[in-house]
């Protein structure tokens, strides 16, 4: 996978909107789920949200249910992250994954930073 880190992730002040975006290389089957998950300093990786390739399901963390949205390019293997009404508690390094579980992802792109100040 290949994160573009240098599309999305930034500095922002609560309540601005950030656009996350995660290209991924080979081929993607429908079986497949792709997904962000983020992780705070101090705290362990927590999912976030995810998609199932082939039917388009998505799937929400509670906190983030309402003003985050998962989407997918299914043409250019790109899954993105549409995240609306930032809080400083989504400060985290947001990671894309891909796997066979819309909650358990195989393989890792590298990490972004956002962080959302008071």
């Amino acid at each position: 996978l290949s994160s573009a880190a240098g599309v999305g992730g930034g500095l922002v002040q609560a309540g601005a909107s950030l656009r996350l975006s995660c290209a991924a290389s080979g081929r993607i089957f429908s079986s497949d789920s792709m997904g962000w998950f983020r992780q705070a300093t101090g705290k362990e990786r927590e999912f976030v949200a995810s998609i199932r390739w082939g039917a388009g399901t998505t799937y929400y963390a509670d906190p983030v249910k309402g003003r985050f949205t998962i989407s997918r390019n299914k043409a250019e293997n790109t899954v993105y992250l549409q995240m609306n009404g930032l809080k400083p508690e989504d400060t985290a390094v947001y990671y894309c994954g891909i796997g066979r579980s819309p909650w358990d992802m195989d393989y890792w792109g590298k990490g972004t930073q956002v962080t959302v100040s008071s």
